[in-house]
């Protein structure tokens, strides 16, 4: 095997490998869709067994520009998702758990009102 012949095994591997990751791309998006039915969703995935490249085409024409949006939505709830896992792990506490620790300093002396209220506007904000 020659230097072109693994030059040209190279190219057509990366772009085999491209049309993977669309098809991918295309099937997720498919079954991530809500306004879809699940009539239609099976349509579209028979659709990409039996005539991948035209049909894999045809959805990024029609329904091309949604796919970002629904991708950029789903990084959004798994961002949402991830921080509120985060802050239930790190034990973060409440409005009302750090206005009550605010009230017990004020009431031991350690602050005085206007770092209370301070704090009460912080823990609420």
């Amino acid at each position: 095997m020659g230097f072109w012949d693994f030059f040209w095994l190279l190219i057509w591997s990366y772009i085999f490998v491209a049309y993977l990751m669309l098809l991918f791309h295309i099937v997720m998006d498919v079954f991530r869709d809500p306004d879809l039915g699940g009539f239609a969703k099976a349509l579209w995935t028979i659709g990409l067994i039996v005539a991948p490249f035209l049909l894999a085409l045809i959805y990024l024409i029609a329904r091309g520009g949604g796919m970002a949006e629904r991708q950029g939505a789903a990084g959004r709830q798994a961002q949402a998702e991830r921080d509120r896992y985060i802050k239930s792990a790190a034990g973060t506490p409440n409005s009302a758990d750090e206005i009550a620790s605010a009230k017990a300093l004020l009431d031991d002396g350690s602050i005085n009102q206007n770092e209370y209220e301070r704090l009460k506007v912080k823990a609420l904000a």
